[in-house]
C-alpha cells in the first residue's frame, strides 16, 4: 500500500489513506484492507500500474483495484462528489477535494484520512473525537445522510454495536425517521447487513434490539417484527466467526437460524427466500426451526424431569442427523442459557452438559442412521422380499430397534428379526409386495 501511494504522489497526485481501516488503527487495531483516496482520476490510475495489475472494480465510482507487489488487491478511488441519490444508488463527479470527499462519507469516524508521505492526519469533522467519545455520529446533516443512502441507518446501528457505542441523538433520530423508506433497499443489501451483523457484532442483541425498536425490522424482515426478548439474548450466547480460534461461517449461519426459532418454518422459509439468502442457508434454517419444534421442546421437558436414558438421546439424535447435531445443540444450549438468564423455565446447564456427553458418545460410534444399519436393500431381496415401498419401512423399523440397542446392528440380528417386523406391517406390507409384483 505504501509503494502504491508513494507512485502516485511521484507521479504528481495526492494519495491518502481512508476508510475502515483509519477507524481501526485509531482503535488500536490491525487493519488488514487499506484503501486510498486520490485526486488521480480512474483512468490514470490504471495507465500508472498497468492494466495487468489494475481492477475496474467500480470505475463509474471512481474505483479501482491495485494489485500490490504480494498479489494483495487495494482499491483507489477518485476523490468525487455526489451530484443526485436515490436512496440506493448515487451517481458522482471526479474533480473533488480531499475534504469534499470526506464530507460524502456517512460518519465522522469512517471520514478521517491518512497521508502515509507525511503522517498528516486530516480529520475535518471531528472523528478522532467521537471515537475518543465512543460516538457514532453522521457527517454534517443525518437526515440528509440518510436520504443518501438508506442503507446508512443498518450501518450506523452495525458501528455502534460492534464498537459498543453509542448512537449520537440526532443521529438515532433521522435512523427512526429513515425507518419507512427502509424498502428501497435492496432484498441483497438488507441479507448482506444481517450477516455482517453477525459475523462482526460480539453481542448483536443490542444491533437487533436497536432495529426492532427504531421501526426498522418491522420494514425489512416483517417476520421478525416482535422479535422476542428471549431470542435476542439467545444471539449473546452464540460465538461469531471471529471468536477464539479458525474462522467458523457456520455460526453466523447458527446465529441466523436462532432468530427464527419462535417463528413457523413456512414463515422462517418466506423470510430467507425474500432476503436471498442461497438454498443450502434457507434449508439449513429451516430444518433447525423444524427440528426446534420437534426434538428441541421434547429434549427441554425430557431434561427437567432428569437425565434421558442412553436410547431416547439415540433416538434425538438420528432425528435431528449428523450433519445437524453440531448447530442443533449450541442453538438448544444458547436459547436454554438465555431463558434461565431471563427466569424462564429451562433445563439446568448440568443436565445440558450430561446430554451433550451422551451424544458426543454416541455420534460417530452409534448406528444412528439408515446407511449405519448392517443390512440394505441387498440383504432384503437376497430374504427374498420384493423391492419396492415397504423397504424404506422395514428399514426404519429395523433401525427403531437398533437405536434401542446398539449392539444389535448384526447382519444375523437384523435379518432374524425380519420375521417378527413384516408381521407387524400386517397387511400394509401385503400391499406394498402385491403393488410390486404386479
Amino acid at each position: 500500500m505504501l509503494a502504491i501511494a508513494g507512485r502516485l504522489e511521484a507521479a504528481g497526485f495526492e494519495a491518502w489513506c481512508v476508510g475502515g481501516a483509519i477507524r481501526d488503527a485509531l482503535l488500536g487495531g490491525a487493519p488488514l484492507d487499506w484503501d486510498l483516496a486520490t485526486s488521480a482520476r480512474p483512468e490514470t490510475v490504471r495507465e500508472l500500474f498497468g492494466r495487468k495489475r489494475t481492477i475496474p472494480v467500480g470505475i463509474e465510482f471512481g474505483t479501482v483495484c491495485v494489485l500490490d507487489d504480494a498479489g494483495v488487491g487495494h482499491e483507489i478511488t477518485t476523490f468525487r462528489r455526489d451530484v443526485r441519490t436515490d436512496g440506493r444508488h448515487a451517481e458522482v463527479e471526479f474533480g473533488a477535494s480531499l475534504d469534499e470527499d470526506l464530507a460524502r462519507r456517512d460518519f465522522t469516524i469512517n471520514a478521517i484520512a491518512y497521508r502515509p508521505s507525511s503522517g498528516e492526519v486530516r480529520d475535518p469533522f471531528g472523528g478522532q473525537r467521537d471515537l475518543e467519545a465512543r460516538v457514532v455520529r453522521a457527517v454534517g446533516d443525518p437526515e440528509q445522510r440518510m436520504r443518501e443512502d438508506r442503507l446508512r441507518a443498518l450501518r450506523a446501528i452495525r458501528f455502534a454495536s460492534r464498537y459498543e457505542f453509542a448512537i449520537d441523538d440526532a443521529t438515532l433520530a433521522a435512523i427512526r425517521r429513515s425507518a419507512p423508506h427502509l424498502t428501497r433497499l435492496s432484498r441483497e443489501r438488507v441479507q448482506q447487513e444481517l450477516v455482517k451483523t453477525m459475523q462482526q457484532v460480539r453481542r448483536p442483541s443490542g444491533a437487533l434490539r436497536t432495529w426492532r425498536d427504531v421501526g426498522a425490522l418491522r420494514v425489512v424482515i416483517p417476520a421478525l417484527s416482535e422479535l422476542s426478548e428471549l431470542a435476542l439474548r439467545t444471539l449473546d450466547e452464540l460465538p461469531r466467526d471471529t471468536d477464539a480460534g479458525p474462522a467458523r461461517p457456520q455460526r453466523t449461519s447458527n446465529r441466523i437460524a436462532a432468530l427464527f426459532l419462535d417463528a413457523d418454518p413456512a414463515t422462517a422459509r418466506r423470510a430467507m427466500n425474500d432476503l436471498r439468502f442461497s438454498k443450502h442457508e434457507t434449508n439449513w434454517t429451516v430444518r433447525l426451526v423444524e427440528l426446534w419444534r420437534s426434538a428441541g421442546i421434547e429434549m427441554a421437558a425430557t431434561l427437567e424431569r432428569g437425565a434421558p436414558s442412553d436410547a431416547r438421546a439415540r433416538r434425538w439424535l438420528s432425528q435431528i442427523g449428523r450433519l445437524r447435531a453440531g448447530g442443533f445443540l449450541r442453538i438448544a444450549s444458547a436459547r436454554w442459557s438465555a431463558a434461565r438468564a431471563l427466569g424462564l423455565d429451562a433445563p439446568d446447564a448440568r443436565a445440558v452438559r450430561t446430554l451433550h456427553r451422551q451424544l458426543r458418545r454416541s455420534l460417530f460410534l452409534d448406528p444412528i442412521e439408515i446407511a449405519d444399519l448392517a443390512v440394505g436393500g441387498d440383504e432384503l431381496r437376497a430374504a427374498g422380499i420384493p423391492a419396492g415401498p415397504i423397504y424404506a419401512k422395514i428399514l426404519d423399523a429395523l433401525l427403531e430397534w437398533v437405536l434401542e440397542d446398539p449392539a444389535r446392528n448384526t447382519r444375523e440380528a437384523l435379518l432374524a428379526e425380519l420375521p417378527r417386523i413384516l408381521a407387524e406391517l400386517g397387511e400394509e406390507g401385503a400391499d406394498d409386495h402385491s403393488s410390486t409384483d404386479s
